[in-house]
């Protein structure tokens, strides 16, 4: 899969999984991965990168005597995964319409 699009995909992924109830990163790669592969050394970039763009906040709680980072999606992440399923009704066209070619073609 190109690097550009699978890294947008994980950005709406991480998106998603925070979504209905704010979260960590151990669970976010639980919630994630059944979909999709991903590794601390990937998420956490990600979560940095969404945090700079506005679309999530973080909060440091103390759990078991350490501080956890909970992860809350902000109005412009819920906005970002309306778009990304706004954008997939186009992406599944032009997919619909590359793979009937292919039929034809074949």
């Amino acid at each position: 899969m190109d690097i550009q699009i699978k890294r947008g995909l994980l950005d709406v992924c991480v998106l998603a999984a925070i979504k209905n109830e704010d979260s960590y990163g151990y669970q976010i790669i639980k919630d994630i991965k059944p979909y999709i592969e991903i590794s601390e050394s990937t998420l956490y970039p990600i979560l940095r990168r969404l945090e700079n763009a506005d679309m999530l906040t973080v909060k440091s709680v103390e759990h078991n005597g350490r501080l956890r980072k909970y992860y809350r999606i902000t109005q412009n992440g819920l906005d970002r995964l309306k778009n990304f399923a706004d954008e997939w009704k186009e992406i599944m066209a032009i997919y619909n319409f590359v793979t009937r070619e292919n039929d034809e073609n074949e």
